[in-house]
């Protein structure tokens, strides 16, 4: 009785803070609006248990939070299964490899059940990725909520993601086209200080002599890929915490893909590099700012958008 007071006493006073919603539809406090206030605890509880029980987890939630907003924006299409009748953005060859919807669905399944059909996959997402940031030892940021989840999910649409084979002046382009600066680009890359790339994302630089690879460093990458393909090759000394051994890493040329080295083998971008790699404050505030603008992309409102009940399936 007691929490159920003080969860009345927020609304009251975030209502008569003046609360309006963004242009956007999105708002910090949208869940206390419209009567689901205890959706962050949720999400986090059930995001830190995974993690407990899965560190490498961190990693795919961020990943996968990516490749949704990358695609038709941030509205968990990638989170729709694939029918007889249409193959789903997550059965592309780039995606084959995420990972972590069962976390989604065990969020989404508590909320429907404390809240039915007023949380939408697309935020359960964003604040999972955001959770699993902080988990890993990252910064800690709100981001705002109301997202909409989208109607379409389609393979051909991934083409737009970015390849690991890219340099820098096509990724600081593709992320252009998503309204990113070439310093937010760096920013966001930094999210490969978590995680690992298979082998075939990056054999490539071992076929033939490449200069901006440390020649032992290609050694390592030689013996990773030894075993096969899907064998894994963490990105930087500690795959599961979230600091700035990954610009480290690329100052050294120990980046593992392409698209990684780049962004120090090009003076496009190499400054950059050289800053974050030697003020992880600085990695860290604007890996941060660049989250919450890329959880903006194309966001639906509820004219294009639904909340959905499963996940994996459009209402």
């Amino acid at each position: 009785m007691a929490n159920l007071l003080v969860i009345v006493l927020v609304i009251h006073q975030v209502m008569a803070s003046g609360y309006r919603m963004g242009a956007n539809g999105l708002d910090m406090n949208y869940y206390l609006m419209v009567g689901c206030p205890l959706v962050e605890p949720v999400v986090k509880n059930i995001v830190n248990r995974a993690l407990q029980h899965d560190p490498t987890l961190a990693a795919a939630l961020i990943r996968m939070h990516f490749h949704d907003c990358f695609i038709q924006g941030c509205d968990g299409s990638i989170l729709i299964d694939s029918t007889k009748d249409n193959t789903a953005e997550k059965d592309s060859p780039g995606n084959l490899s995420l990972r972590g919807y069962e976390v989604i669905d065990e969020i989404k399944e508590e909320l429907e059940r404390q809240c039915p059909g007023v949380v939408s996959c697309a935020d359960i997402l964003a604040m999972a990725a955001r959770d699993a940031v902080f988990f890993a030892g990252g910064p800690i940021y709100d981001i705002p909520k109301g997202r909409k989840d989208g109607r379409r999910s389609k393979i051909e649409d991934t083409i737009n993601l970015p390849f690991p084979t890219f340099n820098a002046s096509e990724l600081i382009k593709a992320f252009g086209q998503r309204g990113f600066s070439a310093q937010e680009m760096v920013a966001l890359s930094g999210a490969h200080t978590l995680g690992v790339a298979r082998c075939a994302s990056f054999k490539n630089r071992l076929n033939q002599a490449d200069p901006t690879l440390d020649s032992q460093f290609a050694k390592t990458l030689s013996r990773t890929c030894s075993s096969g393909d899907t064998t894994e090759q963490p990105f930087d000394a500690t795959r599961n915490d979230f600091d700035n051994l990954y610009f480290n890493a690329l100052v050294r040329k120990n980046g593992v893909l392409t698209s990684d080295q780049t962004l120090y083998a090009s003076p496009l971008t190499r400054n950059i590099v050289n800053a974050y790699a030697f003020n992880q404050a600085m990695f860290f505030f604007d890996f941060q700012q660049a989250m919450v603008k890329m959880g903006l992309i194309d966001v639906k409102d509820e004219s294009k958008g639904e909340v959905r009940q499963n996940c994996r399936r459009i209402l």
